[in-house]
């Protein structure tokens, strides 16, 4: 296995409950063991001043930073230096892998030291769980009895458990989805549960449970049985509205099997929830919803005319008005890339970056949507070892002022 990067804290923990800032980060490059000399102008400038341009760096560089000197240190740690991080430009996304099918284990890759790190994430139990994040924090909840929830900053390693959602306890389906606020910090997150009608397969059961930070309490938004029509585990919020997929129960054409329905969270609208057909413009599997800058775009497989549960090719689209308006095609020797590719793949989205990668290898591909490039990340440095094992992942923003 290549060698690689360690994420490394030397925290404090209360009761199991959070874990406090971190103070160092090492091994952040080949370069890490030097020593830094001391800069001259380190004498110089003020504090204000130092604090400001050391907020400009890349979340990885933040940390060696604060291994110089006992002054940088102290300021990298300041709450001052935490706030003035909410008036700098977010980073560029990263995205963590899961490398064990069993384990919550893996790396994260950071695009602009292209790097991957090392990273221990809290609270969750196996790779399998409901994953959502925006503006630097991340939920988790079990994929078992949709009972536990936590949200957490996978940088600070600061974490916080939630109440159990509302609604039905033993649902076929369930959505997650989370949208931070960049200016006061609070956030909303939602759960979507479906459940088939019992001895009915065409009727399901679906409710939109919220939940608020501000009054830390869970609000049964909607409740409508579906005829013919099921949600999924696809969910996103952009802009107050909270947008998920359903899916056709049976009888229709390839093109019409996924449908997509937005419900107003902020409360600008009084029509609430609203059925909105995809007008696909091909069979499409494995659709993966993603906010990029308060804009929905969707990732999806391309299927085959003759046989629409394999893909062909990789799609990215965004929504515009009611209609998705293409924005790439992942060329066809990036896809060939990935070897034997299947009808389902992992992709997330933040800022301007998405992340592509099949769940049987670790290659990952990122598309930059302003430059519309598409590119290898560097590595990963590990290998698959069995033929079942599973990759998958999600991005986050890393963040070291958001708490949850």
């Amino acid at each position: 296995m290549e060698e690689e990067t360690s994420w490394i804290s030397h925290c404090d923990v209360d009761g199991g409950k959070y874990i406090d800032d971190f103070d160092s980060f090492s091994e952040l490059s080949d370069e890490g063991n030097q020593v830094y000399p001391s800069l001259s102008m380190d004498l110089i400038l003020p504090d204000d001043l130092l604090e400001r341009i050391l907020a400009y760096l890349p979340i990885a560089s933040v940390f060696r930073a604060s291994s110089v000197c006992k002054r940088w240190h102290e300021i990298v740690s300041s709450t001052g230096f935490r706030q003035s991080l909410s008036h700098v430009l977010s980073s560029k996304p990263w995205y963590f892998m899961f490398t064990s099918s069993d384990e919550p284990c893996g790396y994260a890759y950071d695009p602009i030291l292209k790097k991957w790190y090392n990273i221990d994430l809290p609270c969750i139990q196996t790779s399998n769980w409901f994953i959502s994040s925006s503006c630097g924090l991340v939920s988790f909840m079990d994929n078992d009895t949709r009972s536990e929830l936590f949200i957490c900053n996978p940088i600070t390693r600061q974490w916080r458990r939630l109440s159990e959602p509302p609604g039905l306890k033993a649902c076929d389906y369930c959505a997650l989805a989370m949208s931070v606020c960049r200016v006061s910090h609070g956030y909303m997150m939602s759960v979507v549960k479906s459940k088939q009608v019992p001895g009915d397969f065409f009727r399901w059961d679906l409710s939109i449970h919220v939940y608020d930070s501000k009054t830390t309490t869970w609000v049964t938004s909607f409740t409508e049985v579906l005829t013919g029509w099921r949600a999924g585990n696809e969910s996103v919020i952009c802009d107050g509205v909270l947008y998920f997929l359903i899916y056709s129960t049976g009888g229709m054409v390839p093109e019409d099997r996924h449908g997509l329905v937005t419900f107003d969270l902020s409360g600008r609208s009084s029509n609430g929830l609203l059925m909105v057909k995809i007008p696909v413009p091909c069979p499409l599997t494995c659709g993966r919803l993603m906010n990029l800058k308060e804009r929905l775009y969707m990732v999806g497989g391309i299927g085959k005319q003759d046989r629409p549960d394999i893909i062909k090719g990789i799609g990215v689209w965004m929504l515009n008005g009611r209609e998705w308006q293409e924005v790439a095609r992942m060329p066809h020797q990036r896809f060939q890339g990935f070897g034997e590719f299947d009808d389902v793949f992992a992709s997330s989205g933040t800022d301007d970056l998405i992340y592509i990668q099949s769940y049987g290898g670790p290659s990952l591909l990122v598309f930059d949507l302003n430059q519309k490039q598409w590119k290898w990340s560097q590595k990963c440095p590990v290998s698959k070892r069995f033929p079942l094992q599973l990759f998958k992942g999600f991005s986050f923003e890393p963040r070291l002022e958001i708490a949850p």
